[in-house]
């Protein structure tokens, strides 16, 4: 009861005075739902100061169920952790618990992960412990949801003790998703070898392994350079039935890249292909991001041509990674035109990448092409005219 009416009371008393109207500039015109979510979503991207922070969500009234909100929660999270202003997270998570339509187990498991995301741990236990007091009975999903949070928070050994003592204390069975939470956590860790003693227990308990629990296996092994491993869990796979389809082949393509072993990553390509299955953009986009930091910039453009030749489309992070190595590169005619394509989208890279392309513009003498770059991120980022328009000024005449 004590925790019921503390909740009562974050939701009479206020730190700040606040209003909708933060939102808009025009207090006069309500807005709806999802136009207060993306105006909140515009507004936290930007803000640095913690009490426009917790008074933009508060404002905002975020809602369980909108995936918009969500990722505007998370926003908010990420930005008062960088500020150390921790109370501050704990004030809006609690102020959404005092509210009706958070009480559900679904929207308990998502503010536990947040907690995780800001690196209290200890408060998503604690949320955990209490949701019995919200009304809520503690479940498999909020489990797998607070393992979650300890391994984003990067504290293993509480996602250890929460996977060995709260099943028993609340009397909950691990399902695939815990065992797949629990060996992601280890993976990430660096207990890679922990792979076949829950891959043992799982069978133990008739809980069949999926693609996703080799998936990470086999990450584990490979960030750890344990080939052989990988190998045996590829075994494995056959033994349970489990297709190595595209998802398996595009974690092994980034983990060798990550290694700077993109030739092997890229034989894997062709084993993809010689068995008449379909790559996917997120194949090739591993691929070219791979060959990219190895400096091998000819393979990766023959892969993104060949990746739109396909008719895969690449994304806005693809592009990006090839206009920011192709500058480093120096091949900035070809990084210019696929910057281009990947304006048109709407999709504009970060203002270094962009100011290194100015640059080199200007240095292979095609400053007319720098000043279109250059009235394009005025109009886009206002907020940063400035600084442009003092690039702008240094150009040759």
């Amino acid at each position: 009861m004590a925790f019921r009416s503390k909740l009562r009371l974050l939701a009479l008393q206020r730190n700040r005075p606040f209003s909708s109207s933060i939102l808009s500039s025009d207090s006069k015109t309500a807005l709806s739902s999802k136009e207060k979510s993306r105006a909140a979503l515009s507004l936290l991207r930007f803000e640095k100061e913690p009490e426009r922070i917790v008074d933009i969500c508060r404002a905002a009234s975020f809602t369980p169920d909108s995936h918009l909100d969500r990722a505007a929660y998370s926003v908010a999270i990420s930005k008062l952790q960088k500020s150390n202003d921790y109370e501050s997270i704990r004030s809006i998570i609690r102020d959404s618990l005092s509210r009706p339509d958070f009480r559900s187990e679904r929207s308990v498991s998502h503010l536990i992960v947040l907690y995780g995301q800001a690196g209290l741990v200890e408060d998503a236990i604690n949320l955990f412990d209490e949701m019995p007091d919200l009304g809520i009975q503690a479940s498999v999903k909020a489990l797998n949801s607070l393992l979650f949070s300890c391994a984003i928070a990067g504290d293993y050994g509480e996602m250890k003790r929460v996977f060995s003592d709260f099943p028993r204390k609340y009397g909950l069975e691990p399902n695939l998703d815990t065992y797949n939470t629990l060996l992601k956590g280890l993976c990430e860790s660096g207990s890679a070898n922990s792979a076949h003693s829950i891959l043992a227990e799982m069978e133990s308990k008739g809980i069949k392994p999926d693609a996703k629990t080799f998936s990470v296996a086999i990450a584990g092994f490979y960030k750890e350079e344990k080939f052989d491993d990988v190998e045996k869990m590829i075994v494995l796979m056959k033994k349970y039935g489990v297709q190595k389809g595209i998802g398996v082949y595009n974690v092994m393509i980034q983990s060798l890249c990550k290694l700077k072993r993109s030739n092997e990553a890229k034989a894997l390509l062709d084993e993809i292909l010689s068995r008449n299955m379909k790559p996917n953009c997120v194949t090739y986009a591993h691929l070219i991001t791979g060959f990219c930091k190895e400096g091998k910039l000819d393979v990766a453009k023959v892969l993104f041509e060949e990746m739109v030749r396909r008719e895969l489309k690449p994304d806005a992070d693809c592009y990006f990674t090839m206009v920011h190595y192709l500058c480093k590169g120096h091949d900035f005619e070809v990084a210019l035109g696929i910057c281009k394509e990947c304006m048109s989208k709407g999709w504009i890279p970060n203002i270094t990448t962009m100011k290194s392309l100015v640059n080199g513009l200007v240095s292979v003498e095609k400053v007319d092409e720098a000043k279109e770059i250059i009235a394009v991120m005025k109009e886009k980022f206002s907020r940063n005219a400035d600084k442009w328009i003092e690039i702008e000024e240094g150009l040759p005449k």
